[in-house]
């Protein structure tokens, strides 16, 4: 096992407004980093908490259709987390209702998680800012599990993923502040670092040199959303800055955008490869999940050396 991940797995249904039907997805980000590692031929597992009913069921095995080893705690009791999504076109915002209150993995308690076993074996951990935001619980659940993963060695990596529909962003920084000292790689978007952490700079590359220095993180990893420059990505790392490129694509979805940003520079530093090629990859992995629906990055590996082929031809998309 390479990778583990933890986090809550959900139901989407998108098609709110007048619509008559409505479209179910699995998602939850860090199943959806889990999701894309796998598909890229990574070694995955997910741990969670599920009702076990239909809907429980139907998120772990969409799991492992994906080819993630799906590791759930199953309840008696507890519900499953949904969200609706109502798709919006420029200039319109698409709009998201959570109704994720009273989930089974929002009442995970510390210690019933087995971490020795469920890491043993495994190189990397992954978690996001949702898990902790979901429940006091569930954050000291994401304290113990990152202190496991710590003790036993993994590499680990913490993506903020803020969501102001679920705390504030004070609460926010709070809670997450305290959890810095177990990560070794760090991934925020520029506006979730300056509302969360308050970071301050011009650049994404200033923001990032500034949470580097704050935390003594390795490397931190600053996703840029409307670039105007080309760069989608910064990562900050040894002091060196390595960029990736914003690609020009027909938007279809963003909704899981983010994770397969993460899960690229995770498949590539597990990989073995540099700082400057994960964030090309991982980039190139964002931009072909702006094409997809659904929260899944459902390509190939082949689909993302076919655009990181393009965007090295091309001198204008290159970094550095």
């Amino acid at each position: 096992m390479d990778l583990v991940t933890f986090g809550e797995g959900l139901v989407r249904l998108s098609g709110l407004g007048d619509a008559r039907r409505l479209d179910a997805h699995v998602g939850g980000a860090e199943l959806n980093v889990a999701v894309a590692a796998a598909r890229l031929g990574t070694a995955a597992r997910w741990i969670s908490r599920l009702p076990d009913n239909a809907l429980g069921r139907f998120i772990e095995g969409s799991a492992r259709v994906h080819g993630v080893e799906a590791r759930v705690e199953w309840t008696a009791d507890g519900r499953v987390g949904l969200y609706f999504l109502e798709q919006g076109s420029a200039p319109r915002q698409s709009s998201v209702v959570y109704d994720r209150a009273g989930s089974s993995f929002s009442q995970i308690a510390p210690g019933t998680v087995d971490w020795l076993s469920l890491l043993r074996g495994a190189r990397w951990f992954h978690v996001s800012g949702i898990t902790p935001a979901l429940s006091e619980s569930a954050a000291a659940v994401t304290d113990e599990a990152l202190k496991a993963a710590k003790a036993a060695g993994l590499t680990v990596s913490y993506d903020v993923n803020y969501r102001v529909k679920l705390w504030n962003a004070s609460r926010a920084r709070a809670v997450q502040e305290a959890l810095m000292r177990y990560v070794d790689l760090l991934v925020v978007s520029e506006e979730d670092a300056r509302t969360v952490f308050d970071a301050r700079g011009e650049s994404a590359d200033d923001l990032a040199r500034a949470l580097a220095k704050r935390f003594a993180v390795d490397a931190v990893a600053v996703t840029v959303r409307d670039s105007v420059d080309g760069i989608g990505a910064v990562v900050v790392a040894s002091g060196a800055t390595y960029a990736g490129p914003r690609h020009n694509v027909e938007v279809v979805e963003r909704v899981g955008t983010g994770d397969a940003f993460t899960a690229g520079l995770i498949v590539r530093r597990l990989e073995n490869r540099g700082w400057e090629e994960a964030v090309r990859f991982a980039t190139s992995i964002a931009a072909l999940k702006l094409t997809m629906p659904g929260d899944f990055f459902v390509g190939q590996r082949s689909d993302v050396e076919g655009l990181l082929d393009k965007t090295t031809a091309d001198p204008s998309l290159r970094s550095g």
